[in-house]
């Protein structure tokens, strides 16, 4: 009988989906059928990233449309026959390739090892023996075993299972184990988190153990299908991809205007057509910002290397900048603002009264072990499994289910291994009857055989424990007030808290204590509530609130449960008066245009599937947002692929996650992902500092050409005084803007627009008016020069032009404070760059080598001092302008302060 390929397999009972895979409950498959399904269905493997070649690497480098129109210009210079500039153009061009593919290199090594960290053997039954095997050659129909700490290799059908509970956080957001169960689920439409009887691949074995028939492998598995989720959707271009490219079209078609106006202008004087064609190529190459392609791959080079160090793995170097854009985090609870490591975080007392429990508190809950507190924590303890309370010897991982390991960790911290523990196992006596948990049940219980009788101890959901209880701790003859103390696990359950209700029962007479007496679950004595919590974060409220105050809007996306969503989000600030929690059914009830309206008052999404999340994402991207999305899980993984940004944990997330992200955290800290931010809005601020100087001095240059012959005056500069100018001035100076350090206020701002202009807030009326001030002090020093006979006015002019943007570029290194506060000092590169500038603009003056070369006259010190002079002018001019802002935005803040006390 050939296997059915349908499901769904969770409504069906585990004898039916044996016989549609014709295979069987206890010896499973023959090994030659199991070879025949290889062949048929593949390798068990999901299509993951590829790595890419070192060719398609290095072609990804130049794809880039100012590197095209880079090209573009070193051709037309090798036309003209100006072979340097053909070989500078092209060597800025290669050495940005070279900087983005050592980036890229380093990244995917990185990577690969990441990828060693998945698991790749399965268990399986085959002509009735046991094997171990390669997960790859697990087929649809094999029996697979399951066990504590083991990977799910498949999608399984559980046939079996004793104390099973699994660990889906990756798969499904869900931060609590989940039990397991071989009855059949009769809703067909539940969701991943609830089939109870199904076991999925990309999951693990956090406790128990059982058995299954496989019914789905590779691509076909729901790890699987969002894999192949992930291979539809199209990683948006980023916000500064999406700049640079609408500025690349515009400046080529701006200067493509200019050049052909100043060509046709000259000829018409009288000017010769060679020296005019000449002129023109020299000016559209002079205006074209070459070094920008190389200033902004250093910049987000030096980003990646910032970012490294402080545990953040770059894999895409454009994400730096994407960072400075986000104005909105959706972020996965689970692993990432939680620590996905179950902890006791209160404790509940039968008088009503309840201990916050924390490292910090563990030790004050009194010296005497028979104390409530203690012996709640020692009652819980001894009612968990055999295995509970080790360690792995090699991790120093704790072992066993993570509800138990949780209450192991709390005794400890308590104390009671150094304060009666120990004693209270050795009272305990012998471990003689088990009653496991079971999702039926939802309790379970131990009991111990003493010198001098039996005790049962008991652990459960609340519902499960109190009916069985008739007394409290201190009082065994009065009656147990069951409202009350389901009115404490209500509060606690409110706070997002998973309750455990514990108690215990003491038999002093030796009877026939049998697993069926009845004593063993009634007539108990109840000790209280243990209120569990996966914690967050350390450091995370604050990331959060660092978040808010930069005007970035957190989101939780997860597939945990409401209350547990909601109570975090509530702790760390996520969560506000007048935001709304939704869920995935009642996000499913919502139209896209529907979801687009309500998405911006909506802080907490819980109960997701990939899908949605992607719909989120698309949601927010409507309304013109930039958004990152942060995340462990394989749930996670479409929708940081679909995001402006993915941030994927590197430490604790899976390899589907950190494949689709763009940014990996080393170290799981969401306050690295803050940092990132803070670092992206620098590395832009610092791009558009660069391109409002190198435009200005562009411009200033074409002005200058334009203009001279309009006014009468000679042709103010030589074709290759214009390329030199443009060479040593855009290069150094420009390079050291990249180590421009981070503004005080630089996250207390409001995020930028996406789709806002490179030249929004008044940069292009600065850029007009500092480049008409150049051109006139540049023309105005060729006329007086002229006007006195000077025959150097040719090298006066240049002199200017070149060394004013120096008085530039020191100015523009913040909008609103002085060079003076900022100190010279403060960016050594910087001032380096100028030095060596001016440097070889003398050199230029003075070298008779270069004034062969550049046609150069030298100055006499007077002339040298006017020109120094006349340069300096534009950095006062760029001064006294932010003096202007400053004062204007004082008088602003003054205004709005004077009308709020008004109001009050």
């Amino acid at each position: 009988m050939t296997e059915i390929a349908t499901g769904p397999w969770h409504e069906r009972t585990s004898e039916d989906v044996a016989l549609a895979f014709a295979s069987h409950a206890h010896n499973g498959l023959s090994r030659d059928e199991a070879a025949r399904r290889l062949s048929r269905h593949g390798p068990n493997e999901t299509i993951r990233e590829r790595p890419r070649s070192l060719l398609s690497l290095i072609g990804a480098q130049f794809r880039d449309y100012m590197n095209i129109v880079l090209l573009v210009a070193a051709c037309i210079a090798a036309a003209t026959g100006d072979a340097q500039e053909a070989l500078a153009i092209a060597a800025l061009v290669l050495v940005n390739g070279a900087i983005g593919l050592m980036q890229t290199v380093r990244a995917e090594h990185a990577m690969a090892e990441l990828r060693k960290l998945g698991a790749s053997r399965a268990t399986v039954v085959r002509d009735g023996e046991r094997l171990t095997v390669p997960a790859a050659e697990v087929v649809p129909g094999d029996l697979a075993f399951l066990e504590a700490g083991a990977s799910v290799p498949a999608d399984i059908r559980l046939v079996e299972s004793i104390q099973l509970r699994t660990d889906e956080s990756a798969l499904t957001g869900e931060s609590l184990a989940v039990d397991k169960s071989a009855d059949p689920i009769a809703d067909e439409h539940a969701p991943l988190a609830e089939r109870r009887d199904m076991a999925y691949m990309g999951t693990s074995i956090a406790c128990g153990r059982g058995s299954g028939i496989v019914v789905a492998t590779g691509m076909d598995t729901e790890l699987g299908k969002i894999v192949a989720l992930l291979g539809r959707i199209e990683p948006p271009r980023t916000p500064l991809q999406q700049r640079l490219a609408a500025f690349g079209r515009q400046l080529g078609i701006a200067i493509a205007l200019t050049c052909v106006a100043i060509f046709a202008m000259g000829v018409a004087r009288g000017e010769a057509v060679s020296l005019m064609l000449l002129t023109s190529v020299s000016l559209a190459v002079a205006a074209i910002p070459e070094a920008l392609p190389t200033v902004l791959t250093v910049m987000l080079a030096l980003g990646a290397r910032n970012l490294a160090r402080r545990r953040a793995l770059v894999r895409n170097l454009a994400a730096i900048e994407t960072l400075g854009s986000v104005s909105h985090v959706c972020t996965d609870k689970t692993g990432t603002l939680t620590l996905n490591d179950m902890r006791v975080v209160e404790l509940g007392l039968p008088d009503g009264s309840c201990i916050a429990f924390t490292h910090g508190v563990a030790h004050s809950l009194g010296p005497d072990a028979r104390s409530l507190p203690r012996s709640l924590l020692c009652a819980a303890a001894l009612a968990c499994g055999e295995e509970a309370g080790e360690r792995d010897a090699d991790t120093g991982k704790w072992l066993g289910d993570p509800t138990e390991v949780a209450i192991w960790r709390a005794a400890r911290e308590a104390g009671l291994d150094a304060h009666g523990f120990d004693e209270a196992l050795l009272q305990a006596g012998e471990r003689s009857i088990e009653l496991p948990f079971d999702s039926t049940r939802m309790r379970m219980t131990v009991v111990y055989r003493t010198s001098s009788g039996w005790t049962a101890y008991m652990k459960g959901a609340p519902e499960a424990v109190l009916p069985r209880c008739d007394a409290t701790f201190g009082d065994s003859t009065g009656s147990l007030d069951r409202a009350m103390q389901l009115a404490i696990a209500a509060r606690m359950a409110a706070d997002g808290q998973r309750l455990i209700a514990v108690s215990k029962r003491e038999v002093k007479a030796h009877a026939d204590m049998d697993s069926t007496a009845a004593w063993i679950e009634t007539g108990h004595v109840f000790l209280g509530f243990l209120g569990m919590q996966d914690p967050p974060r350390p450091g995370a409220p604050q990331a959060v609130d660092m978040c808010r105050r930069a005007g970035i809007v957190p989101v939780m996306m997860t597939g945990d449960h409401p209350l547990t969503a909601s109570a975090i989000a509530r702790s760390l600030g996520i969560m506000s008066q007048g935001q709304s929690l939704v869920t995935g059914p009642e996000l499913d009830a919502l139209s896209q245009d529907e979801l687009v309206r309500r998405i911006e008052s909506v802080s907490v999404f819980a109960r997701l599937d990939p899908a949605q999340k992607i719909r989120i994402v698309e949601a927010l991207q409507t309304r013109g947002r930039c958004v990152a999305v942060t995340g462990d899980g394989i749930n996670d993984a479409p929708a940081l692929s679909r995001a402006d940004i993915g941030v994927a944990m590197g430490k604790g997330g899976t390899d589907v996650a950190r494949e689709a992200a763009d940014v990996v955290l080393l170290d799981d800290d969401y306050g690295t992902l803050v940092a990132g931010i803070e670092e992206g809005r620098r590395i832009y601020e610092n791009v558009t500092k660069f391109i409002r100087y190198a435009l200005t001095g562009n411009a200033a240059e074409l002005l200058v050409i334009a203009a001279g012959p309009l006014l009468g005056l000679p042709m103010p500069l030589l074709p290759i005084q214009i390329l030199w100018i443009n060479l040593v001035t855009d290069g150094l100076p420009g390079l050291a803007l990249a180590a421009e350090p981070a503004e005080p206020d630089i996250m207390r701002r409001a995020p930028r627009p996406p789709r806002e202009s490179l030249f929004a807030g008044g940069m292009w009326q600065r850029i007009v008016g500092v480049s008409l001030a150049i051109s006139l002090l540049t023309l105005g020093t060729e006329a007086c020069a002229l006007a006195a006979g000077q025959a150097q006015w040719q090298t006066m002019a240049f002199t200017v032009l070149s060394l004013s943007q120096m008085g530039l570029v020191l100015g523009i290194r913040s909008a609103r404070r002085s060079v003076f506060e900022l100190g010279l000092c403060s960016n050594r590169a910087l001032a380096g760059a100028v030095c060596v500038t001016v440097a070889l603009q003398i050199a230029a003056i003075y070298v008779p080598f270069f004034n062969d070369m550049l046609h150069t006259t030298p100055l006499d010190a007077w002339q040298l001092a006017v020109s120094l002079a006349v340069s300096s002018v534009v950095l006062a001019l760029v001064e006294f302008e932010k003096y202007l802002a400053r004062h204007h935005l004082f008088r602003k803040r003054a205004g709005r302060t004077s009308r709020h006390d008004a109001r009050l």
